[in-house]
């Protein structure tokens, strides 16, 4: 990998990072659909005009938008609002990478391997030392609702799996922008339902300049930028060798809360936060140590 496009990676992971913060600087203000949704409002428009329809069907962009962008995100920002800390909440999430090799399994008849199970073991015993230190800055409710986001994610992923098959160089960013066109509506819907014209009234009248920078980073950051430039690194390299820099997305979100939020993580947070740290990482690369160790035997 060049170094400048290590460099990239690096920018991705600090941007991505620092969305949980923009999450929790945005929820001071903004009720979290409606947050969700003025988030696709700015990711999509004027954008969605010079990016085409991904190559893919309207179902299986209806499916992909209802479970990522409509699931995960509201969950994740309502999780976040009733009570996860922003740095917990971005290492909790990456337990996606279970529920998308869980699903998988079960949809797709994709097969386990050790490393699977090992990262999975360790994962899940840091998941339960995390939800069970309720208290303090963390509720029942928000780890619950970040769970459920994680899951919806997973089956997000799975479903591209499906609906990405056979279509070579697939264009993410113009994919992350149509599932947002498609996801407006929904959350319009369910904010107006769910919180009430009234919380609309009342952002519109308190939400100050941090609250928009945090709408408009989360947009235009996280969104465009953020994955704009994963996707030329998918583009230039295979997964295997792009992915494992998602695994710093938490600790730039656990470092950032402590520094520029002033959250505190407990001792037992922290043994369950490495576990889940360890665990990914034996889930991510696991398989590669094995390759490597027969490598290594063969040459000798």
């Amino acid at each position: 990998m060049q170094k400048r496009d290590i460099l990239i990676g690096l920018v991705v992971v600090i941007v991505w990072g620092l969305n949980f913060i923009a999450i929790k600087v945005g929820l001071r203000d903004i009720p979290p659909l409606l947050l969700v949704a003025l988030r696709f409002v700015l990711t999509c428009f004027p954008v969605i005009f010079f990016l085409p329809r991904p190559p893919i069907s309207w179902a299986w962009l209806l499916a992909l938008s209802l479970s990522i962008n409509v699931g995960q995100f509201s969950l994740l920002f309502i999780g976040m609002k009733v009570g996860m800390p922003a740095g917990l909440a971005s290492l909790v999430l990456q337990s996606q990478a279970f529920f998308t090799l869980l699903i998988g399994v079960a949809w797709l008849g994709e097969q386990w391997r050790w490393n699977h199970l090992a990262g999975l073991f360790l994962a899940g015993s840091g998941m339960t030392i995390i939800g069970s230190q309720q208290g303090g800055e963390m509720t029942a409710a928000g780890f619950g609702l970040v769970i459920a986001a994680a899951a919806c994610w997973g089956a997000g992923n799975v479903i591209m799996r499906r609906a990405t098959v056979g279509i070579p160089a697939f264009p993410i960013l113009s994919l992350i922008v149509w599932m947002g066109v498609v996801a407006i509506l929904p959350l319009m819907v369910l904010s107006l339902w769910l919180e009430g014209y009234d919380a609309w009234v009342a952002a519109w009248h308190t939400a100050g300049w941090t609250s928009l920078g945090a709408l408009i980073y989360l947009a235009l950051f996280a969104t465009i930028v953020g994955y704009g430039l994963w996707g030329k690194l998918l583009s230039r390299y295979p997964a295997a060798v792009v992915s494992p820099f998602a695994l710093l997305v938490p600790v730039v979100g656990l470092t950032s809360s402590v520094l520029l939020l002033g959250e505190t993580v407990s001792l037992w947070q922290g043994v369950g936060a490495l576990l889940i740290m360890i665990g990914l990482v034996v889930h991510v690369l696991g398989a590669n140590w094995k390759v490597g160790k027969k490598r290594h035997e063969n040459s000798s």
